[in-house]
């Protein structure tokens, strides 16, 4: 979904900058691609992968999500060029199938792994702000530094409760004391 609306507006604001706002193609089409990562990446980072990366600057993770998609573009543009200059497919209906069919395909897998990986997942390119990987916790408060099976109360492998003990320090059937919120 994310996709189909970074799609719509790339689209409609290129038809739009070449149109009625009489602009050159080579600009409506970067201000288009700029608009697209735009709400590719608003969509991606409030709504898709919205749990990962917290604590992380928004600008740079734009930043990196916008040269993987860079990246993606120029793979669009080498497949036009390799079938065009390359082959010898010159007519428009090829120069379509080379890039937005050939090249979407390539591009978008591009851009779901280094999205995927780069900008919101564990091997990310992002740095987190500060100590804490929770929005809103100040170094050296402590908040941020508990795993987030804990944040989310779940109890976790040589978890202790309150009274300080884990489950192997209890004898066999002794609940732990929980937390009363």
């Amino acid at each position: 979904m994310v996709g189909v609306c970074a799609y719509a507006a790339d689209l409609g604001l290129f038809v739009w900058l070449r149109g009625p706002g009489g602009m050159d193609p080579i600009s409506a089409k970067a201000l288009s691609f700029v608009a697209g990562c735009s709400v590719a990446y608003l969509g991606n980072a409030l709504g898709t992968y919205r749990t990962r990366a917290a604590g992380v600057s928004r600008l740079q993770q734009y930043a990196v999500f916008f040269a993987v998609n860079v990246v993606g573009a120029l793979v669009q543009l080498l497949c036009i060029a390799v079938s065009h200059y390359g082959l010898g497919f010159t007519s428009a209906a090829a120069d379509t199938i080379s890039g937005a069919g050939v090249g979407m395909a390539l591009a978008t897998m591009v851009r779901f792994w280094g999205t995927r990986t780069l900008v919101f997942g564990a091997g990310s390119r992002v740095t987190p702000v500060g100590p804490s990987t929770r929005p809103g916790a100040s170094a050296g408060d402590g908040a941020g530094e508990r795993p987030a099976e804990e944040e989310a109360g779940v109890r976790t492998a040589g978890a202790r409760a309150v009274d300080g003990r884990t489950a192997g320090d209890r004898p066999a059937g002794e609940r732990p004391v929980e937390p009363v919120n």
